[in-house]
């Protein structure tokens, strides 16, 4: 049914009646090197439990991302989906490494932090 959901969300995005930039797609194995694609978030499940959220960066530096949802670590975020499986990620996802990107996922859409998106950094006079 998750699959038939993206696929119409996918769809719906496609002719403008439906926003987001990821939707979420549920595994049971963290996904190995190139297996992520631009538009989902992996969610890493094992048994019942959510694992890690992987996606790549929106920035485009193309580094993986692994968000742990743990409970029992810090740091950890949280990600709820709607019907149509797009990812709500808390709290907000800041890079440390070169590209610095520091965003919010909301309803599996990108919104970027002032000054968090590295095309916003190149602006600045």
């Amino acid at each position: 049914m998750t699959l038939l959901r993206k696929r119409i969300a996918k769809l719906l995005r496609r002719i403008g009646w439906l926003d987001f930039d990821l939707v979420a797609v549920m595994h049971r194995e963290h996904p190995g090197p190139g297996a992520l694609k631009s538009d989902e978030m992996v969610i890493v499940i094992d048994g019942e439990v959510r694992k890690w959220a992987c996606l790549l960066c929106p920035g485009g530096c193309g580094s993986a991302i692994s968000l742990s949802l743990n409970p029992q670590r810090r740091p950890r975020w949280a990600v709820l989906t709607d019907f149509w499986t797009r990812p709500t990620v808390s709290p907000s996802v800041h890079q440390t490494n070169a590209c610095g990107c520091h965003f919010w996922i909301k309803d599996g859409v990108v919104e970027w932090c002032p000054g968090g998106h590295p095309a916003a950094a190149t602006e600045l006079p």
